[in-house]
């Protein structure tokens, strides 16, 4: 009888070669990712290194709100928690961090707020084109949460060229366990699907290691992602925050986010996978193993110093330091220790169209 490791990487080279496993069998993988996991992102890597090559592409990060709409169980941002400290960037505000990030050789700048009414589709529109307008070698991001199918199209139509919303899980049941009622999650895969219709370059992600999350669900995650076929995944670890009903929660592991990077490169090979802000929180080389499970995308902050510390999702959130956008250079070291290399362009996706083979 074939032993588990063995076993284990049988089904590595098959996703490697098919892009796609069973349910059962990718559960197989994560229960016993101690046995593969070295292997697994060496794959990874490999299947990273042939469509990429050693290219890191870099995203200038401005969270230009921290007010938000919804109360989200797991959020320190969200509307429930009185002790957050709240702020908005002006236009301006926001056109001076461009302005610094594109000296810096940011070439793509990613807009990302709770979900504030304030920002209306009139002032998102402003703020988008004249972004494009000083800089139209330049791709930007939106993130700014659910919004209606007019607001979108507005949106693209102004020149946004990406827009990230993670759904946060694929399973409806767990869903509704992290989110308040009010909140829906057919309309978020709804808006998931509006964003690819519209000729967006569209993003999702989930949380690893979130409060009730199984592994049965992770495995989940993979198929919904494979049917998704989205241009960007971004994933991380859950953090938890003290002033959320789930402050006491153990948070989701390193081991177990790598696994899951190394499982989504070889399930969409072309996708953009960041290493998030996230995994350098938990671990001081975070970003780095990131990179070596197959990301391939950085997300270093371009927003005021004196607000970075208020856009607090999590606790103990890393603000100060290489993942300043400013400490580029140091970042530059650090990836170049992984064989790797900081590149300034728009790094745009090759993947997430539905017939999009290898």
């Amino acid at each position: 009888m074939m032993d588990k490791a063995e076993r284990c990487r049988q089904l590595t080279d098959k996703l490697s070669d098919r892009h796609i496993l069973q349910k059962e069998e990718y559960l197989f993988l994560i229960e016993n990712k101690d046995l593969c996991s070295e292997y697994l992102y060496k794959k990874a890597r490999e299947t990273t290194d042939r469509i990429y090559g050693k290219d890191i592409y870099i995203r200038g990060l401005i969270e230009f709100s921290s007010y938000c709409r919804n109360d989200c169980l797991y959020c320190g941002l969200r509307r429930s928690n009185h002790k957050a400290e709240r702020y908005r960037l002006s236009e301006d505000q926001i056109l001076s961090c461009t302005d610094t990030g594109y000296e810096l050789g940011f070439r793509t700048f990613v807009l990302q707020g709770g979900e504030d009414p304030w920002y209306t589709d009139a002032r998102m529109e402003s703020i988008v084109r004249n972004i494009k307008q000083k800089h139209p070698d330049c791709a930007v991001t939106l993130s700014l949460g659910e919004r209606s199918e007019e607001s979108y199209k507005r949106l693209k139509e102004a020149g946004a060229d990406r827009y990230l919303l993670r759904h946060e899980t694929a399973c409806r049941e767990h869903y509704e366990k992290l989110h308040p009622p009010e909140m829906d999650f057919e309309n978020r895969m709804k808006c998931l699907r509006k964003l690819k219709e519209l000729g967006y370059q569209t993003g999702a992600g989930f949380m690893v290691g979130s409060p009730f999350q199984t592994e049965e669900n992770l495995a989940e995650e993979l198929l919904f992602l494979k049917e998704l076929n989205p241009h960007m995944c971004g994933i991380g670890p859950f953090i938890p925050h003290k002033d959320t009903p789930f402050g006491d929660r153990e948070a989701g592991t390193l081991s177990m986010t790598l696994f899951m990077l190394g499982l989504i490169r070889l399930t969409l090979p072309k996708v953009l996978l960041p290493a998030t802000t996230a995994l350098g929180t938990i671990d001081p080389r975070g970003r780095e193993l990131g990179i070596m499970a197959g990301a391939n995308v950085l997300m270093p902050n371009l927003s005021p110093g004196d607000v970075r510390k208020k856009y607090l999702l999590y606790d103990n959130k890393i603000c100060t330091g290489d993942e300043a956008a400013q400490c580029i250079e140091c970042l530059k070291k650090r990836m170049e220790k992984t064989g790797c290399r900081i590149v300034t362009d728009r790094g745009d996706s090759k993947g997430g169209n539905e017939n999009d083979q290898i």
